[in-house]
């Protein structure tokens, strides 16, 4: 099955790939401080932990996995999630992160994961 794209949302993936090239020039995860990225589509929403030095996934937890009720896509669940993943990174010791939004605009869903995870205590 072959995927295509209208010619306006084949723009937009481009642009928040060039976006996604140019933030991860700048933002690596070590052990002592590893990079939690977001990822995000229409229903979904995900997020990792990763040691880009080991090149491992710490803590992951996402829509999919994580029984958030029927607001798979809404802000609720971005909450969730980000909730979920900073307690999990409790457990592994993490405390420090570095935020890699992954070329999209730090708003709605990637904001409001971002802060409750804040909230919970991760720090970045």
């Amino acid at each position: 099955m072959r995927l295509s794209y209208n010619k306006k949302s084949s723009e937009k993936i481009k642009s928040r790939m060039k976006k996604r090239v140019r933030i991860r020039k700048k933002v690596f995860g070590t052990e002592e401080r590893p990079r939690l990225t977001v990822f995000r589509t229409a229903r979904h929403i995900y997020a990792q932990i990763i040691d880009d030095a080991l090149g491992k996934t710490i803590v992951q937890s996402s829509t999919i996995v994580t029984e958030v009720g029927k607001s798979k896509g809404s802000r609720d669940a971005a909450k969730a999630i980000g909730i979920d993943l900073a307690k999990k990174a409790k457990e592994k010791n993490i405390t420090a992160v570095v935020f890699d939004r992954s070329g999209f605009l730090y708003h709605g869903r990637v904001k409001a994961l971002a802060d409750a995870a804040r909230e919970a205590g991760l720090q970045f």
